[in-house]
């Protein structure tokens, strides 16, 4: 979150928790920060425009530009683990004071952060300095995740911290003294493996005598190369944090099954640090899987880096191994509420958008729509409560998630109106999904009692990429004239169109697009 730097004076209050949810934003154990990004991605479209490429050399050619870009993004929300990071006494108060927090070091790395969103990448991470309220050095771990889209592009982006000031701060005084490195090692708060990479450098050598330049290359074609490099890892030592973490009773276990903890999710990644060390970076860093030795899958922030003395035989190499599992469920969980509606779990109106799209983009050929519209949920909820209301609409999403298989999808668009996207579908093929829809109705109305389920609908097929929408509008107008007909012969009165009325002409925004 080093991109928030200097003024972030313009903000405004996020809205408040689901009720129907405990707001795992603010409990969770992680500071996270929920900014508005959507200026910085118009002004990245105009530099794009006066024809600027290369963002990263035009940006550093004057730092001052670093800090306009910063200006651009404003803070919508923290939580109170990043207050307590932060020794701030509520938000207004961090806020009110963000140059004493974005200071000296901190546009170091801004640069990179700002780069990965300019390349089209979905976040950022980095490594970057932030000072608390009380002028304390923070060495900080961050990743951005760009979330859905609520109205423009970039207005959600969710910030993540780890505060890794005390790794930072040990593995600085242990690069200045064996004794304190042993120290460090011991009593360091997360997993260490100290490691011999000699025999990867003398392969390393015999590539390059070989005349092999393409590295990557080079991997794509012998595969086993990679296999052969993690034979050839000697382990010299772990701390007892990494048994803790591993879940092994002894480091003789551990290292008799090492096999256990690298599984095939740790090839790709291993694959890309070899090409770190081959291209000359001796300290890195990456995001990687293991496992404990009892299967557990474990998300880890990895750090490598040669040990002063050994860059000419890389006989010595620290692997620092950071748990950030909880982390991970939390950011997938925040990115699943981004994608879903809660009540019905099923996909959202920001998610149908951002699909409809993505199809449009791909020029796909066929794509068949089924609008449907839920029978007398007005009069549920006015003569039994919104609470039955729920309870038609979340049995409604049973349905719908139990009947759609991927690469369709069932999306709550509104109030009681719903979509189904079926991309490759022809009408034939989307009549037998409807008919599967109403049949789990008829069977979810004989497993639940009281209020029965009725549900309105409308078919239309779309055969060009460009006709979207127009397609959309059909399913619609078909679902309201199945809508009348149901009340006509059901009710025996006219539909209560309240909050329907020119809904089919209102286009769902981005999906042409």
């Amino acid at each position: 979150m080093s991109t928030t730097a200097q003024s972030h004076s313009d903000t405004e209050p996020a809205a408040g928790p689901d009720p129907h949810l405990p707001d795992l934003f603010e409990a969770s154990p992680m500071a996270f920060w929920l900014e508005d990004y959507s200026a910085l991605h118009v002004f990245f479209q105009e530099l794009r425009a006066a024809g600027i490429q290369d963002l990263r050399p035009w940006l550093l050619q004057d730092r001052r530009r670093l800090a306009d870009c910063a200006r651009l993004m404003r803070v919508l929300r923290v939580n109170r683990q990043t207050l307590s990071l932060y020794e701030a006494a509520s938000q207004e108060d961090l806020l009110a004071h963000l140059d004493q927090v974005f200071r000296d070091d901190m546009l170091d790395g801004f640069a990179e952060e700002l780069n990965q969103l300019w390349l089209g990448l979905a976040g950022f991470h980095g490594l970057t300095v932030n000072y608390t309220l009380q002028g304390k050095r923070l060495d900080l771990s961050l990743k951005g995740v760009v979330l859905a889209d609520a109205k423009q592009p970039w207005d959600r982006v969710l910030v993540t911290m780890e505060d890794v000031t005390e790794l930072q701060t040990l593995r600085r005084r242990a690069q200045d003294s064996a004794r304190d490195a042993r120290e460090f090692f011991e009593q360091a708060p997360v997993s260490l493996w100290v490691e011999d990479f000699s025999a990867i450098k003398k392969l390393f050598d015999e590539l390059r005598a070989r005349g092999v330049t393409d590295f990557r290359t080079f991997l794509d074609v012998h595969e086993e190369f990679v296999d052969r490099c993690l034979q050839e890892i000697r382990v010299l030592d772990v701390n007892d944090y990494t048994l803790k973490m591993f879940k092994a009773s002894s480091r003789a276990e551990l290292l008799l099954r090492l096999g256990d903890v690298f599984h095939d999710e740790t090839r790709d990644s291993f694959a890309e640090q070899l090409i770190d060390l081959w291209e000359g970076r001796l300290f890195h860093q990456k995001e990687v899987q293991n496992r404990t030795l009892q299967g557990d899958l474990l998300y880890i922030h990895l750090q490598l880096s040669v040990f002063q003395g050994c860059e000419q035989d890389w006989s010595q190499v620290l692997v620092s191994l950071t748990d950030i599992t909880a982390r991970k469920k939390a950011e997938a969980y925040l990115e699943y509420l981004g994608q879903h509606d809660v009540l019905t779990q099923l996909k959202n109106r920001s998610y149908f958008v951002d699909e409809l799209g993505r199809l449009a983009r791909k020029h796909t050929p066929l794509v068949s729509f089924i609008a449907l519209d839920l029978n007398n949920l007005k009069r549920v909820n006015d003569e039994s409560g919104h609470a039955a209301g729920d309870d038609l609409l979340r049995r409604f999403g049973e349905v719908l998630n139990k009947a759609i298989d991927r690469p369709g999808h069932a999306a709550r668009v509104g109030g009681d109106e719903f979509m189904v996207l079926l991309p490759g579908l022809d009408k034939t093929a989307a009549h037998v999904v409807l008919d599967n829809i109403r049949s789990l109705v008829e069977l979810n109305n004989q497993y639940y009692s009281g209020v029965a389920l009725s549900v309105s609908a409308g078919l239309a097929v779309c055969h060009h990429h460009g006709k979207l929408e127009q397609a959309m509008k059909e399913a619609d107008q078909a679902m309201y004239q199945d809508k009348l007909e149901y009340y006509q012969t059901h009710e025996r009165r006219q539909p209560d169109w309240d909050g329907l009325a020119g809904s089919a002409d209102e286009a769902i925004p981005g999906e042409a697009a």
